[in-house]
């Protein structure tokens, strides 16, 4: 079995002890890039290349999307970099963790709703199924994410769990932590937008009843959806820290409202894929982040600021500052900070 990375180094041991123990503060708030779209849709998902002027130019090869992976560990402000299990290990043979803060983890299960991005594919049509490719025997992180996705369909719902209960008795086994991932059902299942949060949470929060400590995921991984839902479970449970995914692209504004609304109501992570892939520079995006989440500067004066950084750099921003400004995604919009 390949020698697991340590985790003891990491800024992420530090910090989730922390919160757990109550002792949350500024700075506790975690970034992590979610690099592990490869096992959505293929070679599409590592996304556009950018030219010295920070356009779009081409797609990036794998090398590439292993380079900017890389930049982003020296960069050392994310908590946790999550890649496929085969580019946690590319990046592990080159020592890109050696010595570093950042926690690797890697996708353990890619549910069918997360191959979406399949060019002429049609998978996110029909109900999720679990499936996993992943090997825990040749792992090379300590850290795993393992995804769920509930469908209010008691057969499909029993199946997903007893999934995810055999994945917990190997990863037990081979000693690798795991984050849960609730995903939003990708299909039609019978419940009001307006009721979906707490449907979600009561699905969590019936699943989590039956694990002991020691079976409980280090922390959830869900869809934001709205102040209250977020606020709801944050509060129930405080040993249960929770995070919220990052969705699509949207706007820079969008990114920024969602790392502070998140924040204010009770996460404790953000994490964010399409988000940080799509940016025209990353590492500035990732640094207004969390200042964003220290609270030192607001959603727009992070876009305002972003602006000006990829303007000292020579970058063309892919939105004029305006329609940069605007919150594009609904659920944002109820609980907006102003400015």
């Amino acid at each position: 079995m390949p020698n697991l990375l340590p985790s003891s180094q990491t800024r992420f041991a530090d910090k989730i002890a922390r919160i757990r123990a109550g002792g949350y503060r500024t700075g506790d708030f975690m970034i992590a890039d979610a690099k592990d779209a490869d096992l959505s849709g293929g070679i599409l998902t590592t996304g556009r290349r950018r030219d010295a002027t920070g356009r779009a130019s081409g797609n990036r090869t794998r090398p590439e999307f292993l380079d900017q992976m890389r930049g982003l560990i020296a960069q050392d402000l994310v908590d946790i970099l999550l890649a496929s299990a085969s580019n946690i290990e590319a990046l592990a043979e080159s020592g890109a963790f050696d010595g570093s803060a950042v926690m690797p983890a890697f996708r353990a299960n890619e549910a069918t709703d997360v191959w979406g991005i399949v060019r002429g594919g049609q998978y996110r049509n029909f109900p999720s199924r679990p499936y996993r490719g992943a090997d825990l025997a040749f792992a090379r992180a300590p850290l795993c994410l393992y995804s769920i996705t509930f469908l209010n369909d008691a057969e499909r719902d029993a199946a997903a769990l007893e999934a995810y209960a055999a994945f917990r008795a190997e990863a037990r086994a081979a000693g690798i932590m795991h984050f849960l991932e609730v995903f939003n059902p990708n299909v039609d299942i019978g419940v009001a937008p307006r009721d979906m949060g707490a449907f979600v949470n009561d699905c969590i929060t019936r699943a989590m009843g039956s694990l002991t400590r020691a079976e409980r995921p280090e922390f959830l991984k869900i869809a934001y959806n709205g102040p209250d839902a977020l606020l709801e479970l944050a509060t129930h449970d405080p040993s249960l820290v929770v995070g919220v995914l990052g969705g699509g692209s949207g706007t820079n504004r969008d990114t920024f409202e969602l790392v502070a609304q998140a924040e204010r109501f009770g996460g404790r992570l953000a994490l964010f894929g399409r988000k940080i892939n799509m940016a025209e520079d990353q590492p500035a995006l990732i640094r207004w982040m969390r200042t964003v989440a220290d609270r030192a500067a607001t959603p727009a004066e992070a876009v305002r600021g972003y602006h000006a950084d990829l303007a000292r750099l020579g970058l063309a921003p892919d939105r004029d500052l305006d329609s940069d400004l605007r919150i594009s995604e609904d659920v944002l919009h109820h609980a907006a900070t102003a400015g």
